[in-house]
């Protein structure tokens, strides 16, 4: 699995197949994560002093194929974009649509379930809810014993936790969703725990937990998921 396909894995309902939160900004956070993988694959980094290049702008180390569609062809775009700031790669990735192609894809895999429908019984719609949960249910316990436990994460965990706390969803995951012993209990349950879930989730997200250039990428995306919250809300008021 990848680490995009976790975190769109645990942001589904599994019942309803509905997302859950705010899917605004869905295939930036996406394209956001295949730049993650990239960089904890050692395929991009940041450039440092020995570069020959602007430091701190993005460097590909290996060009080689990956074996997985999605990330290869954001390899390309970081490519061809070398040089660039991890900012600017978000939009180009985020053209290729990587969220609503991973979701299609874990459906053709068998481990969600596509439902098609209509709204009022004109707008068509189409839920995803989980086929085979076993994949989810033990990240889902990875990221509780990370974030309600204490256990320090591995640099993967890490990452989708960052990711969830970019977007703030991380007490919201833990809390919805999920099929294995602790569905219907633990603290992350009531509103204190999931206040306690997200500001842990914000501290490993702050924590030295990667090298340098996953870091610069989730700080990056997260600038770009706040200055589209930003423009959307002030739309609404002004519109």
């Amino acid at each position: 699995m990848l680490i995009l396909e976790d975190y769109l894995l645990l942001t589904l309902d599994d019942v309803t197949g509905k997302a859950v939160g705010d899917t605004s900004f869905r295939e930036q956070v996406a394209a956001g994560a295949l730049l993650v993988e990239l960089a904890l694959l050692g395929r991009a980094d940041l450039a440092g002093d020995g570069d020959g290049g602007r430091v701190g702008r993005i460097v590909v180390r290996d060009a080689s194929p990956t074996g997985n569609a999605l990330l290869d062809e954001a390899l390309d775009v970081v490519r061809a974009k070398e040089g660039s700031t991890p900012k600017a790669l978000v939009s180009p990735i985020a053209k290729l649509r990587p969220a609503a192609r991973a979701v299609a894809a874990l459906a053709e895999r068998g481990v969600l379930r596509r439902e098609e429908g209509r709204v009022l019984g004109i707008f068509p719609t189409t839920r995803w809810p989980a086929a085979d949960s076993r994949h989810e249910d033990a990240v889902r316990a990875d990221l509780r014993r990370v974030l309600v436990e204490g256990q320090a994460p591995d640099a993967r965990a890490a990452a989708i936790v960052a990711l969830l706390a970019a977007t703030g969803q991380a007490g919201r995951v833990l809390a919805t969703g999920g099929s294995g012993a602790d569905a219907d209990g633990g603290p992350e349950r009531t509103p204190a725990g999931r206040r306690d879930v997200d500001a842990r989730a914000r501290e490993i997200a702050r924590e030295s937990w990667a090298s340098e250039a996953v870091r610069a990428y989730v700080d990056e995306v997260t600038a770009v998921i706040l200055v589209g919250a930003t423009v959307a809300t002030t739309t609404a008021v002004t519109g």
